[in-house]
């Protein structure tokens, strides 16, 4: 903390004079997921952060939520290594909307939990990232309460003369800390009319090793000092010879990127986009360090033997016809696209040959957009339809491996037809005043969300009900105004809502939390929509060769889905897997608000030189009943990054400082997804870390990378994580292109 506070003054001390070859100013940046179309930045009251195309090459991240993390601007939690769950203004998961290439991937069982969904993006095919903060379901529906985290990837090119137009790049990454063996190669074939666009990327990960030096009061913070390894059939407790890596902890990913452009005249395109990403089993390090007291002569000991997700399975396949210049309209869009989707938990107690569980759900989600586009004066109205179909099959089973019998299971949602279908229509405006001086923005949307599911076998539970029917109609809005003052000064204010439709997860899903809780979550019927409130105000400016952004908002949280004391037929607990277990289920239970700023400033030191800092913070609470207030859950603690990055023809090197505050236990929701059991005592410590990376670039079509992550080897875990982060990490990479 002494280190970023003393950048930042140092920074405004000398911000008169400096000077440097890059320019700091971001108001001329042209941004795409504010109206579906292209505009520009200074026009749009919404804050929006752009990664860009140099950034993302040159953090070099292992995964996509890696990436994020580098921004210094986005939170993210994460339960195991093959997992990454960000976090806007203190929502995540299902509260956060994920988009690829125009396409949602959020779905009718995305969880309020933690997610993983996020790295089934290949970074190193990303052309740029854009994160839009706040409320944003007037362009994009249900689900945008935090905010959107819209991911473009690279595209084919297409050729300007005569001759084949052939690019593409390849580079091979390895890491110490967990072994990860990188290789990627993608490439494009373009004549004027029809480009192809192929990329591979194959990782393999090892079990993670944390770091060494631990904080004073809590020496034995993470450390993994028992495991359970089958040895000839037989689970046993071994003492784990080196306590600081994380057994069962790596696994492998590949993903692949299929696309075709056909450019049929100067106003008409068609393109195709074909996306694949698979893994390895991806054990789920949090849950495997649970202990449980069995009794007798075992007493207490950790609970799983296996505790794991099968194969993430993520296919797309999308068709985007692009008409400019279309008549009546200036430009037009329509995107029909379709995911097929596969997940599961697979789990097995200790020395339990009898009960291994299997439960896996595949669903299918078939979606169309439609934008078009009409300026006239100073005017610009964007407006369109869109809708999602989902068709999730949920099933379960438990294999005694003892007999190599296979029995019937509860499912986590139900076994029955699952359907929930979404439509929407919007309109986004925007006036421009007094030669751009003044802009005024403005929208609505409506959207209509329906769910029917059954559950076929009630034979488990012996639910009262055993359908449940949702029809659900929002209508939110946005209103905001800039101003684009002389020297480059900038004013914003927004006022915006936004609704999320209960899902799967929310009504339908039965879940065992882990062994400390001791909750069993059930399905509820009546759960409705939730509803956010926004307002923001911000500044930015540029000074010579400093540029500062500043921006606070408020945020109200109506009709707050969380998980509350419940019952089943009279009972509030029940017998579950052995444990006897609380009933739970989701219910709208609260009212609760966050609030916060963020803060960035970046500035020229002399021609080679950029200083960048950020900060974020955010305040977040449960409004009781009883007048009482509790800490809302996944707000992330102080968070933030300071970085000096050199450049110098070949040469570029960047030392940077990421950094997090403390996390005291009196600030953690509870009964939340806070995790308290895999913090201390009192909280989740503080913690900065020291990292260097640098490249040189040989020739124009060959660069070799290398850096350094948490030079002092420090130990300690992201706020909400099960799992600890790297220790003293040393990175290679070698990239061509052509």
């Amino acid at each position: 903390m002494k280190f970023l506070f003393s950048c930042i003054c140092f920074v405004w001390l000398v911000q008169d004079h400096a000077y440097a070859q890059t320019d700091t100013s971001t108001l001329d940046e042209v941004v795409i997921s504010a109206n579906k179309f292209s505009s520009q930045k200074k026009n749009v009251a919404q804050k929006i952060d752009v990664i860009s195309k140099n950034f993302i090459s040159r953090v070099n991240a292992q995964n996509t939520g890696d990436l994020l993390i580098n921004t210094g601007n986005v939170y993210v939690q994460k339960s195991q290594q093959g997992g990454s769950s960000p976090v806007l203004r203190g929502f995540e998961a299902s509260r956060v909307l994920l988009i690829i290439d125009g396409v949602r991937l959020n779905n009718a069982i995305y969880r309020a939990g933690h997610l993983q969904n996020v790295i089934t993006i290949d970074p190193n095919m990303l052309e740029r990232v854009e994160i839009m903060y706040g409320p944003s379901s007037t362009i994009y529906g249900s689900d945008a309460l935090g905010g959107v985290i819209h991911l473009r990837s690279k595209s084919p090119q297409l050729s300007t003369g005569d001759k084949t137009l052939i690019t593409g790049s390849q580079f091979f990454r390895y890491t110490t800390a967990n072994q990860e063996k990188t290789g990627h190669v993608d490439i494009s074939i373009g004549s004027k009319k029809l480009a192809w666009l192929q990329s591979y990327t194959f990782s393999d990960f090892g079990d993670l090793k944390m770091g060494d030096q631990y904080p004073d009061k809590y020496p034995d913070f993470g450390r993994r000092s028992q495991y359970i390894d089958n040895i000839n059939g037989k689970d046993s407790i071994v003492n784990n010879k080196d306590d600081r890596v994380q057994r069962f902890s790596g696994y492998r990913q590949w993903d692949i990127t299929q696309k075709f452009l056909y450019k049929q005249d100067e106003n008409i395109t068609h393109s195709l986009n074909f996306q694949y990403s698979n893994s390895s089993d991806v054990p789920r390090y949090d849950r495997l360090q649970d202990t449980r007291d069995f009794g007798g002569t075992t007493g207490t000991s950790l609970r799983y033997a296996e505790w794991y997700y099968g194969p993430q399975k993520r296919v797309m396949g999308a068709y985007e016809f692009n008409f400019v210049n279309a008549g009546f309209l200036d430009a037009f869009r329509l995107n029909i696209n379709y995911q097929d989707i596969e997940e599961s938990r697979q789990q097995r107690e200790y020395k339990r040959y009898d009960r291994f569980d299997s439960r896996r759900e595949h669903i299918k989600v078939a979606a169309f957009v439609l934008d078009a586009k009409k300026n006239w004066n100073e005017n610009e109205i964007v407006f369109g339809l869109d809708g999602q179909l989902n068709d999730l099959t949920s099933v379960a089973d438990r294999t005694n491996f003892i007999t190599g019998t296979k029995s019937k299971l509860d499912t986590r949602y139900p076994d029955g037809k699952n359907k929930m279908n979404f439509f929407g229509a919007f309109a986004q405006h925007s006036l421009k005043m007094k030669n751009e001086k003044w802009v005024l923005n403005d929208g609505i949307r409506l959207q209509s969300v329906s769910l029917h599911s059954t559950i076929n076998d009630n034979s488990f539970f012996s639910f009262p009900f055993t359908e449940i029917n949702q029809d659900q109609f929002a209508v939110t809005g946005n209103i905001g105004l800039v101003y684009n003052g002389t020297n480059k000064l900038r004013l914003y204010s927004n006022l915006s809502s936004a609704f999320r439709a209960p899902n799967f997860d929310d009504g339908a899903k039965i879940f065992e939390s882990s062994t400390a809780t001791k909750r069993l979550v059930i399905p509820n019927p009546d759960i409705q929509p939730e509803f956010t409130y926004n307002a923001d105000l911000g500044i930015s400016q540029t000074i010579n060769k400093v540029w500062y952004e500043l921006n606070t908002y408020y945020t109200v949280f109506k009709n707050a889905i969380a998980t509350a004391a419940f019952q089943l037929n009279g009972e509030d607990s029940v017998m579950y897997n052995g444990v006897m277990s609380a009933v739970f289920a989701s219910q709208n239970v609260r009212s609760a608000f966050a609030t916060g700023f963020n803060a960035r400033l970046k500035m020229g030191l002399g021609s080679y030189f950029t200083l960048d800092n950020t900060i974020s913070y955010t305040y977040g609470r449960y409004k009781n009943a009883d007048g009482t207030k509790t800490p809302l859950d996944h707000v992330p603690p102080v968070f933030g990054k300071s970085s000096i990055l050199f450049t110098y023809e070949k040469l570029q090197g960047e030392v940077y400082v990421q950094y997090n505050g403390w996390k005291k236990i009196k600030d953690f929701n509870l009964e939340g997804e806070d995790n308290t059991q895999y913090a201390t005592p009192d909280g989740m410590p503080s913690w900065y870390t020291i990292n260097w990376r640098g490249s040189y670039a040989f020739t124009e079509h060959f660069m070799l990378q290398a850096g350094v992550e948490n030079i002092a080897d420090r130990n300690y875990r992201y706020f909400a994580s099960g799992f600890s982060a790297p220790g003293r990490n040393f990175i290679f990479a070698i990239r061509a292109n052509f």
